[in-house]
Formats: C-alpha cells, sequence, structure tokens
C-alpha cells in the first residue's frame, strides 16, 4: 500500500524558511489565476425567414413529405 512518502513532496517543516515561503507563494498564486475556460461566441444559426409560404415552396414541402412516406 503506498504511503505518503511514496509521493516524493517534501514537508513544508523540513525546509529552509526561503523554500517555504517560495513554495507557500507559489501554492497562492496558482489559486489565484482560474482555470481556462473555453467559451464559444458564435451563436446558434438561426434562419430568417418571412414567416410566409409562397405557392412553390409549398409545393417543394409536400413533394418532400410525400417522399418520406
Amino acid at each position: 500500500m503506498a504511503t505518503l512518502d511514496d509521493l516524493g513532496f517534501q514537508s513544508i517543516s523540513e525546509m529552509s524558511t526561503d523554500e517555504a515561503i517560495e513554495e507557500l507563494r507559489q501554492i497562492r498564486l496558482r489559486r489565484r489565476i482560474p482555470d481556462k475556460v473555453f467559451r464559444t461566441t458564435s451563436k446558434p444559426k438561426v434562419s430568417k425567414s418571412k414567416g410566409e409560404i409562397d405557392a412553390s415552396l409549398a409545393a417543394e414541402l409536400l413533394k418532400m413529405l410525400e417522399v418520406m412516406k
């Protein structure tokens, strides 16, 4: 079974004062910097239609529905 000694980390109590201060500074610095969050800036594409269907478009839609049956 693994123990804490197997991890290879040096205890703060075993470090010199300067080493311990530097280690604590590094830990605090890592906590201040947030993890990178990847966000997409593009919005979903929405088709812009007039809301009206002309006769030719209606005929095409009917043909498509008949083919699907």
